[in-house]
């Protein structure tokens, strides 16, 4: 059976524990991944600080420049990256290339680094005084990443980490590692010293050593929203800076005056692309009015028997299966939940079965309506190929809805209502909202980043705000002497003035 290594600079030691790797389409295990223990650790942690110090010493359009070759590397490789990312997650394989290309649109930003890192100087802030204000790296960084965007999630996080200086350790998510090991090869290929990203396998026993290293000063993690917490909670405790990206219940808001076949067109990929499994899916869809409630209900109906379930290889699929069996019971018992809430299952997902791949993680698109706000099913993430409809009577009540829900990720308005949507935009308590966009996920340059409990810190992902988390200020104020005597001791907090 297929072993997946880790990425180190050193030789690793042989593992005690390993996790299955399953072929989400067939149901089978194709391959298994070792999980790291703190010691494992320590040995990348050293090569990491023996490599640092000459990467942040490296001017920033060298560093550019690994970064531009990476670059192209990623796209020489992308059939293969793609190929293998579908072969264990289990998205289609034009989704697969999405992932990673929006990976690499913040790698593009990344190579804007000799211009990002510009600090600011102030000629003559006193007496023969200058002052100049300049960023430079933390040292150490480390990621922590989900399973369901296992190359565009890692880019986001050590793209912009490694271009201002720092190393890197990555531990990706166990369920689908090849991605990330491969990431690692081609950046080391690009030119990019050994020990600046190294590539750690494990599980809670890897997280909490990351979490407690001494050496490592930052920590980005996305995943669920209690374990973000906790990721939070025992970095910073640790003296670690910390961005934790947590769940969602992402929610599109349908005025009485929306293009409904847009809106149709849109809910289908938002709400069942990847198969449900994204943070910033749109599970959630509020039409306002009963009239407007209704008409989207019966076109919902029609575009969901038009979806295609298939395996990742099929061009014609719309999505494939979702990552393993157990969480496909655990979307399964959230189907069950919505029922046994009172909610109306207008259209049963489960039992699905593709020919040929009977054995294989299949959700079929499941679709409910008159959910109502006090269901857990509506409460919870369920993070799969399940849509929600939650009827409101208001503008009003459409606005409260996500603004008083636990998570604030993203939110989506579709209306021709330039006013309302501006309304919307100003009023929703969420961090990222789209305006007849219905994943409204930022460009690379700009920041992604959600409300409530949907992240944990200070700073949001990529964008300057990251290059901001992956940096600190150094300021220097200085004097030159020009050879005079003058003045003598002083004991009075020297002023500008």
């Amino acid at each position: 059976m297929k072993q997946i290594d880790h990425f180190l600079a050193t030789g690793a030691a042989a593992a005690t524990r390993y996790s299955d790797v399953f072929d989400p389409n067939a149901g089978v295990v194709q391959a298994r991944v070792p999980l790291g223990d703190a010691a494992l650790l320590d040995a990348a942690v050293a090569a990491a600080q023996k490599a640092q110090p000459g990467w942040a010493a490296t001017n920033p359009q060298r560093r550019a420049r690994v970064m531009f070759a990476f670059k192209a590397l990623v796209e020489k490789n992308m059939d293969e990256l793609a190929y293998m990312l579908s072969s264990e997650h289990g998205k289609v394989i034009a989704d697969s290339k999405g992932d990673i290309q929006r990976g690499l649109e913040v790698i593009e930003f990344a190579c804007g680094i000799p211009h990002l890192l510009k600090g600011e100087y102030t000629l003559g802030a006193g007496p023969g005084i200058d002052v100049l204000s300049t960023r430079v790296p933390l040292g150490i960084g480390a990621g922590i990443t989900p399973f369901n965007f296992p190359a565009m999630i890692p880019m986001w996080m050590f793209g912009v980490a490694i271009a201002c200086g720092n190393a890197f350790i990555l531990k990706p998510s166990e369920r689908d590692p090849s991605v990330p090991v491969r990431l690692a090869e081609l950046l080391r290929e690009a030119g990019a010293p050994e020990g600046i990203l190294q590539v750690v396998h494990g599980d809670k026993e890897m997280v909490d050593a990351i979490l407690d290293h001494p050496a490592i000063s930052a920590v980005s993690f996305v995943g669920s929203s209690d374990i973000a917490h906790y990721v939070y909670s025992r970095g910073v405790a640790a003296g670690k800076r910390v961005q934790a990206m947590g769940g969602a219940k992402n929610h599109g808001i349908v005025m009485p005056d929306a293009d409904l076949d847009q809106v149709v067109s849109d809910l289908a990929g938002a709400a069942f692309g990847s198969a449900g499994e994204r943070c910033m899916a749109l599970p959630v869809v509020v039409p306002v009015g009963k009239s407007t409630a209704d008409e989207l209900r019966a076109r919902m109906v029609k575009a969901i028997a038009k979806l295609r379930v298939g395996v990742s290889t099929d061009p014609d699929a719309d999505y494939g299966p979702v990552v393993n069996a157990a969480h496909k019971a655990r979307v399964e018992g959230w189907i069950q939940t919505g029922v046994d809430e009172g909610a109306e299952l207008v259209v049963d997902g489960r039992g699905f079965e593709l020919q040929g791949h009977e054995k294989g993680f299949f959700i079929g698109p499941t679709l409910f309506d008159h959910v109502t706000p006090d269901m857990r099913a509506y409460k919870e993430e369920i993070f799969g190929p399940v849509l929600q409809i939650v009827r409101a009577e208001t503008f009003e009540d459409a606005v409260a809805l996500p603004s008083t829900h636990q998570y604030g990720n993203g939110v989506a308005i579709f209306t021709r209502n330039g006013h309302a949507a501006r309304e919307f935009a100003a009023r929703v308590n969420v961090g990222m909202v789209g305006i007849n966009v219905p994943i409204p996920v930022p460009v690379a340059y700009h920041s992604f980043g959600g409300w409530k409990r949907s992240a944990f810190g200070d700073h949001n992902q990529h964008g300057t705000e990251g290059v901001r988390f992956w940096t600190k200020v150094k300021t220097v104020t200085q004097k030159w002497p020009d050879g005079s005597a003058e003045g003598g001791n002083s004991f009075v907090i020297p002023t500008m003035g």
